[in-house]
């Protein structure tokens, strides 16, 4: 059994940590109201334009276009978006998972890292990072989410990558929050037809889209904004989903210490009174050896 001063020691080791542990909830906290308020304002122009381009691709028939077609290249880029900080549960381990469980070949991807996370732990597993823009998600700017995709579409263009892909943690609420690992180009509107839930009469999904001006035209604008917007709603929805599953786990992680905190005082109090008692039966004791 272990002594009172272990006890009392491992008691108040417990009890600085769980002030460390409320301190990083109440922070998390804070955060979190405004990554929220910030990804349910925007999540509805996010969904909204990744919508209304699967429409626009539905109804456009075959377009001889950069963005639409296969270029030739096995290579698929991949922007993982995780944390640079732990202590987040599983938040950035169902990221991992969701890339190295999915049908993408290892030796076929490269891996845009937003988070240093994530960044660290593929590249243990041997993935190839091809480009690391870990303090974006410090305070995630449209401009970065513009640059980032300026990069790929470049890259698309020149035959250096085939398909892109992005992985990013999607906010339903405060405790729920779901990996997803979403493909950008080239737009793929038989698969995604059902994930949006897009439902059409159909006589309107037979109304072929009718471009001014000019279909490439209309195109080189359009994508580049669809895939510089999916980016910019994935970073924001990230923060929150961030935040929320600090927070859930700085609680659990409060509790528990609460808990072992509880346990310990009943062995010191039972350890005290085994004391307590020792000492009596030996003074008893003695007593009695002298009046023997």
């Amino acid at each position: 059994m272990a002594s009172m001063r272990d006890i009392k020691r491992r008691k108040v080791s417990i009890q600085s940590t769980q002030q460390i542990t409320k301190a990083m909830k109440l922070v998390s906290t804070v955060k979190l109201q405004r990554a929220k308020n910030r990804a349910e304002s925007s999540r509805a122009y996010f969904q909204c334009m990744y919508e209304t381009i699967m429409g626009i691709m539905r109804r456009s028939g075959f377009i001889n276009h950069p963005f639409m077609l296969p270029n030739g290249s096995t290579k698929k880029a991949v922007v993982v978006i995780t944390s640079n900080r732990g202590l987040a549960g599983g938040y950035n381990s169902n990221i991992v998972k969701l890339i190295t469980g999915s049908d993408l070949k290892k030796e076929d991807l490269a891996i845009y890292s937003i988070g240093k996370k994530g960044r660290d732990t593929l590249k243990r597993r041997g993935y190839q990072i091809k480009e690391d823009r870990s303090d974006i998600i410090e305070e995630p700017l449209y401009s970065d989410a513009m640059e980032l995709s300026e990069d790929l579409l470049l890259a698309y263009k020149n035959g250096e990558i085939g398909e892109i892909y992005i992985a990013y943690t999607n906010f339903k609420n405060t405790v729920s929050h779901v990996p997803t690992l979403l493909k950008l180009l080239p737009v793929d509107v038989e698969a995604t037809a059902d994930e949006i839930g897009d439902i059409r009469s159909e006589e309107d999904n037979r109304a072929l889209m009718n471009y001014e001006p000019e279909e490439t035209d209309a195109l080189d604008m359009i994508i580049p904004k669809y895939v510089t917007s999916i980016i910019y709603g994935a970073l924001i929805q990230a923060v929150a989903s961030e935040n929320g599953a600090r927070m859930q786990a700085m609680d659990s992680a409060t509790s528990n210490a609460e808990e072992m905190i509880g346990s310990l005082e009943l062995q010191y109090n039972r350890a005290r009174q085994g004391h307590i008692t020792q000492e009596l039966t030996e003074i008893i004791g003695g007593a009695d050896a002298l009046n023997a």
